[in-house]
């Protein structure tokens, strides 16, 4: 809901690190990767009750992120680089309530139904994805992503948000965990309705069986003047 609003921040605040690392010969591939194994560290370091470390190292995937994008932006984005970007982010929403139902057996429930709600939510984003750029489509408020990016009420900045309430405020969990939860089933339910009707056939004859005439097997030559 606020990714399109604080990019234009983002952009200033990564710049000139962006651009430090980049003189260094550190590529976005490699900060990807590097903070998507950093990140998983909060899941032992919440599961042990270390919160403090889960929040480290929550702050320093994010971090990565951001800085992964502003050093594509210099030395140019690659589909590879838009490959791993979203799909190491999706997996880090995924694992991170991990960390909270080894730590509580309360917060098995709660997590499972969260993460349930993340698939919802990342399948939808991707499916439209896939589909918008196979018809050549544009995001005109993220116009620097590597893929089609369908917003909603649930997006990156309000998981990040969610995550650092749930490591300052771990005994509010399993309300946290069910609250985003619903607020993620309503994305899901929006996603879909704007691709049934964005997706929508643009004339229906073209989904109607041919009638008897017109359905008669063609004859042989026509075949093999079509295969030549």
């Amino acid at each position: 809901m606020f990714d399109a609003r604080i990019q234009p921040l983002q952009k200033r605040l990564l710049d000139r690190p962006a651009t430090w690392l980049v003189s260094r010969g550190i590529g976005a591939d490699q900060i990807t990767i590097a903070g998507f194994a950093i990140g998983l560290l909060a899941v032992p370091a919440i599961a042990f009750g270390v919160y403090w470390a889960g929040l480290f190292f929550l702050v320093i995937n994010r971090l990565a992120d951001g800085l992964d994008g502003a050093v594509a932006r210099i030395t140019g984005p690659t589909d590879r680089g838009a490959f791993l970007d979203i799909a190491l982010d999706f997996v880090f929403y995924a694992v991170f309530p991990l960390g909270f139902a080894m730590a509580n057996p309360a917060n098995a429930l709660p997590a499972a139904v969260l993460i349930a709600a993340f698939v919802g939510t990342g399948s939808s984003f991707l499916a439209y994805a896939a589909i918008a750029a196979k018809r050549g489509d544009t995001a005109d408020d993220f116009p620097t992503k590597g893929i089609y990016y369908l917003g909603g009420l649930t997006e990156g900045f309000e998981t990040i948000a969610l995550f650092v309430l749930m490591v300052l405020w771990p005994a509010l969990f399993p309300l946290l965990a069910y609250l985003f939860s619903a607020a993620c089933a309503v994305t899901t339910l929006l996603r879909w309705s704007h691709g049934w009707t964005a997706f929508a056939p643009t004339d229906l004859k073209e989904h109607k069986p041919q009638d008897r005439h017109d359905a008669r097997p063609q004859s042989q030559s026509t075949s093999t003047q079509d295969v030549s």
